[in-house]
């Protein structure tokens, strides 16, 4: 990718809310890409490690810091914290993370939020719901719908991307907590640990769960053997949920989980542990383990993902972008079907870690930075 190209005329957003003035020191440059030009603005920015981010149908946006914080953005304006949050167990990698709108926010006006909760035992991976109030100050009737369990001491690897099916189904990601003593649960069926669990939105559990009837399993998983999912989205092509997790040393993947179906970790790898050791064996492949469709190696530290359905980009349509946060870039994913056929690596010279990448309204991509001083940034078309 070559180099930024000073910025000119802004493009037009059909979502008028998120028209604003550019706040003071941000970045707004232009970019020759693979597919066409694009240019890349910051809409806001002085977030506290953002981590997730949810369009509500009018254009404004709800965003997650991960040290407890929700927030409304319209435009540049960045709320006061919303009030009635769940308390979160801050640290390391935990805190308040995803965050989405009920498929019939309209009528429902319900939020849910992923998070890191407190417990007996340590923390683990919760989902509470609660109802956005029409002045857009504070959540209301606030609920658990979902917890992790076990809960275990360790503040790494929450997973915690939220995803609606098309059937109104949520599926959650969830980590496998990363100490070598307990991440071999992700190969076991009476925990959490390591999972994709589907649930109905009030924390039921669909009939059609691939475990459900078994005594051994817990109800809720969808599928198993994940390290840690830090991006998912449905294929608009197929309404089949995607979702890319990190790998160890290397083998950072990009896995379409289907139920009942095991993806591996820790048995198999393509990376190898931080110590330099052996995963396991050291196998890439292992019978009755489904492999990634996609690996990097090194590392990027995936974190988000998006389908590109809008006209804004012509080119970009039916390409899946990727956040990376190890080696700080987006990632343009080329498919066809669900074979990754080509990639572009973009946005390299910011030096941003892209914890969440999200379609909007006005068919640009929105980005989340990780940092401590974190941006919302808009990628579109330069013209």
């Amino acid at each position: 990718m070559r180099m930024p190209i000073p910025a000119f005329a802004a493009p037009a957003l059909t979502a008028a809310v998120l028209l604003a003035p550019m706040p003071a020191g941000a970045v707004d440059a232009v970019y020759d890409t693979q597919k066409g030009r694009i240019r890349v603005q910051t809409m806001a920015e002085g977030l506290s490690h953002p981590w997730g981010l949810a369009f509500l149908p009018d254009g404004r946006m709800l965003v997650t810091e991960r040290d407890g914080n929700l927030r409304l953005i319209g435009g540049a304006r960045v709320s006061e914290p919303l009030d009635g949050v769940p308390e979160v167990d801050a640290g390391g990698q935990g805190g308040l993370l995803d965050v989405a709108i009920d498929p019939a926010f309209g009528q429902s006006r319900l939020v849910y939020l992923s998070y890191s909760e407190a417990g007996d035992g340590g923390n683990s991976t919760a989902v509470a719901r609660g109802r956005l109030s029409e002045d857009g100050t504070r959540l209301t009737g606030v609920q658990v719908v979902f917890s992790q369990q076990p809960k275990l001491d360790s503040a790494q690897h929450f997973g915690s991307r939220l995803v609606f099916d098309r059937q109104g189904h949520l599926f959650i990601t969830l980590g496998e907590r990363s100490k070598a003593q307990f991440r071999g649960q992700a190969q076991q069926l009476d925990s959490h640990l390591g999972k994709v669990v589907r649930i109905r939105p009030d924390g039921s559990v669909p009939e059609d769960n691939p475990f459900v009837g078994r005594q051994d399993a817990r109800p809720e998983i969808w599928s198993y053997g994940h390290r840690n999912a830090q991006g998912a989205a449905l294929n608009p092509d197929t309404g089949v949920l995607w979702l890319n997790e990190h790998g160890p040393r290397g083998g950072d993947e990009v896995n379409i989980p289907e139920a009942g179906k095991n993806y591996g970790w820790p048995v198999v790898s393509h990376g190898v542990n931080y110590n330099g050791s052996p995963v396991g064996e050291g196998r890439r492949e292992a019978p009755g383990m489904t492999g990634p469709i996609h690996h990097w190696t090194p590392s990027i530290g995936v974190s988000g993902m998006a389908f590109y359905t809008a006209d804004a980009m012509p080119g970009w349509r039916g390409n899946v972008f990727v956040g990376g946060m190890a080696i700080p870039k987006l990632v343009r994913l080329e498919r066809d079907g669900d074979r990754i056929t080509g990639s572009e690596d973009l946005l390299e010279d910011l030096g941003m870690r892209i914890r969440q990448v999200i379609q909007g309204p006005d068919g640009a991509l929105y980005l989340l930075t990780d940092d401590s001083d974190g941006e919302i940034l808009r990628v579109g078309p330069a013209s």
